[in-house]
């Protein structure tokens, strides 16, 4: 099998392509019911549901020219799968490659080891340095207080409370944080 070409690297991680086969990395992380439990209340996805949403992906990879989508993450030292970043579009507006959504979703094991703020931080600092963005946001559920201490870590800012109807779970209170180019620009001049 040929080897995925790497999205972006850290010291601890890779990100790389999905590929066909992958479906049984997402039927395993999305079976656990801690790691499902602000998206669907702890329900697991099934393969059909994963299968389309791995048909979306490379959807995505193909209109983004390979630069916007979901990657695979990839514990450099042992090879193993740890979850999924994205990078992509807002859903609301899919054209718009000005404002771009990050998140994650990674296995239990890999929880409170900084994995998400490592590799959210090179994902940032790719997105402004190689591409034209203006805003970079993420969102999570109102009471997912790690992933929004992750969302601080990295530099963003809390921007509103909202309603998020499509998240499947019966809890639709959401927030969101972002980071401009400017905010970006100057975190860079300080680190």
């Amino acid at each position: 099998m040929m080897m995925a070409v790497k999205y972006i690297e850290t010291e601890r991680i890779y990100l790389r392509e999905f590929e066909k086969g992958d479906e049984l990395n997402l039927l395993e992380l999305d079976s656990d019911p801690d790691v499902m439990r602000y998206l669907t209340n702890g329900q697991p996805s099934t393969f059909e549901q994963v299968s389309a949403g791995l048909y979306r992906i490379f959807t995505l990879y193909e209109k983004h020219q390979h630069r916007l989508g979901f990657w695979v993450a990839v514990e450099k030292s042992t090879g193993s799968f740890m979850g999924w970043f994205l990078f992509r579009p807002c859903k609301l507006r899919p054209d718009d490659l000005r404002v771009i959504e990050l998140g994650y979703r990674l296995k239990k094991e890999f929880w409170g080891r900084g994995f998400a703020t490592e590799m959210s931080k090179a994902i940032i600092d790719k997105g402004f340095r190689e591409y034209e963005i203006d805003i970079i946001f993420a969102k999570t559920m109102k009471l997912n207080l790690a992933s929004q201490k992750v969302m601080k870590k990295i530099g963003m800012l809390y921007e509103k409370d909202f309603i998020e109807s499509e998240f499947p779970g019966a809890n639709k209170e959401a927030v969101r944080y972002s980071m401009t180019r400017e905010q970006w620009n100057k975190l860079v001049q300080v680190g």
